[in-house]
């Protein structure tokens, strides 16, 4: 079956840094949506057309990936409006209920990056905001998508999982 939107395709791959550190390596096949949300736009582009066994490697840009660093989204709140238990890597949906920061975008998720007595400093980029990285995959199996998976515009499957030192996150609310 050649790849084409929507369809769903089965991926292994290897993400690496612009210097070749390994970010994740997806060594057992995982699906995606084509024509959804589980693929960054300049991947489906170049899976289109092709068919199982094709094999790539994009570079890509931050502006292709996860977005330029924007040092806005990083800020500080009172460390008394935190469960007690709050630690690094931990996930907010939105920002945290009594923030005092004004104007933070609602449709963001925010993670712990540090936490002292007074404060806590939150970060609302992506871990991978700002860095080029080289994409290595292979497609090992293309099908027909259901329609629930075109209608809820995804596999189901997290798309990207981040080996880089985060710890697994927990979300908060």
């Amino acid at each position: 079956m050649m790849i084409s939107s929507p369809c769903v395709v089965s991926l292994t791959w290897r993400l690496e840094d612009a210097q070749g550190a390994l970010i994740d390596e997806l060594t057992e096949p995982m699906e995606f949506l084509v024509g959804g949300d589980d693929l960054l736009p300049k991947v489906e582009t170049s899976l289109m057309g092709q068919t199982t066994g094709f094999e790539s490697q994009l570079s890509l840009e931050p502006e292709e990936a996860f977005g330029d660093y924007d040092a806005q989204l990083v800020f500080f709140e009172a460390r008394e409006i935190f469960p007690d238990e709050i630690s690094e890597g931990m996930q907010f949906e939105g920002p945290p209920e009594g923030a005092v920061t004004p104007d933070l975008p609602k449709n963001v998720i925010y993670t712990v990056t540090e936490v002292y007595d007074t404060h806590v400093v939150l970060d609302g980029n992506h871990p991978l905001a700002g860095i080029g990285l080289r994409l290595s995959f292979k497609v090992l199996d293309v099908r027909s998508a259901t329609s629930e998976e075109v209608e809820q515009g995804s596999v189901g499957e997290a798309p990207f999982v981040l080996g880089m030192g985060t710890p697994p996150n927990e979300t908060l609310h």
